[in-house]
């Protein structure tokens, strides 16, 4: 059995995709499996079984999100440790060794990622101070946006049957969702080195394809509360009750200003809701409605 089990998620990016492959090939700890779920691709993905051979497990589903292809890749694994690797990114060649030694190092961190070097539109780029990465209970800072990269972290198995897999409801913002409920219970771990390559840029970036990102995260949030609420200690229950409000309060005032009156009555009841701490998941759907959010 190998350590990890390597998931490359892929819809329509055939020449990322070889790359991306390419730079788990030539890891330099050999130690893994490597599973690419093809989400319906149209443009060629189905070449690369004929390229790569069994070098790598290629699958195929109907085209239903990288939810639902990082969660079928999950359940074909057989590794101890998971890591994802996003097809328009790609690893240098130390980065599992280095994770490896990590987890020689830190065997109780149960979770734990390494630095990236950013990359948009063909340039680098130095993320802002809010984006850097740290180690430990990363919960609080978890809430405002995503500190951890699907493309850099390992996650050990029992972690998913504990905490669950992605959201397949959830277009967008289904990695911060996933670390949510995981680190509010784990410890983050950190190799702070830049091992993987990040880019951006894509017009097919989830970020570009939905308006009002954070009405996922405000989902997000309200249903980590319904269902963990009574659970969490009272820093991390309150932070995030007030990230929630937060948000919702800005969604508010941009639905207002575009004069989207029955969303903004939606988000007004949503804050009435936490007011009260009557935290009510099922009646916030509307913010997975991307119709409701168009201009």
């Amino acid at each position: 059995m190998p350590l990890f089990s390597v998931i490359i998620p892929v819809h329509n990016r055939l020449s990322l995709l070889r790359e991306a492959v390419d730079s788990v090939l030539d890891q330099s700890c050999k130690d893994f499996e490597l599973i690419v779920i093809d989400d319906g691709s149209s443009d060629g993905a189905p070449i690369i079984p004929e390229e790569y051979g069994d070098r790598l497990m290629f699958v195929r589903q109907e085209h239903r999100g990288v939810s639902a292809a990082r969660n079928h890749g999950i359940r074909l694994s057989t590794s101890p440790w998971i890591a994802f690797l996003d097809s328009d990114d790609r690893w240098l060649p130390r980065k599992l060794e280095r994770q490896h030694r990590y987890i020689r190092e830190r065997p109780e961190v149960r979770m734990h990622q390494t630095g990236e070097r950013w990359i948009r539109n063909g340039r680098r780029v130095n993320p802002g101070n809010r984006h850097l990465k740290r180690e430990g209970d990363i919960f609080i800072d978890s809430l405002g946006l995503c500190l951890i990269s699907p493309s850099a972290v390992v996650i050990r198995r029992d972690l998913f049957e504990r905490h669950g897999t992605f959201d397949e409801r959830l277009p967008a913002c289904e990695d911060y969702d996933l670390w949510l409920r995981m680190a509010k219970d784990e410890w983050v771990g950190l190799v702070p080195e830049e091992l993987v390559v990040r880019r951006g840029g894509h017009p097919d970036q989830l970020s570009a394809r939905y308006p009002g990102m954070d009405r996922f995260r405000v989902y997000s949030i309200l249903g980590l509360l319904e269902r963990h609420g009574l659970s969490l200690s009272p820093e991390h229950r309150n932070a995030a009750i007030d990230t929630a409000r937060t948000k919702t309060r800005i969604l508010l005032e941009g639905a207002k200003k575009r004069k989207k009156y029955d969303v903004a009555e939606k988000l007004a009841r949503v804050i009435e809701m936490m007011d009260e701490y009557r935290i009510a998941q099922e009646e916030c759907g509307f913010l997975l409605n991307d119709d409701e959010f168009n201009a």
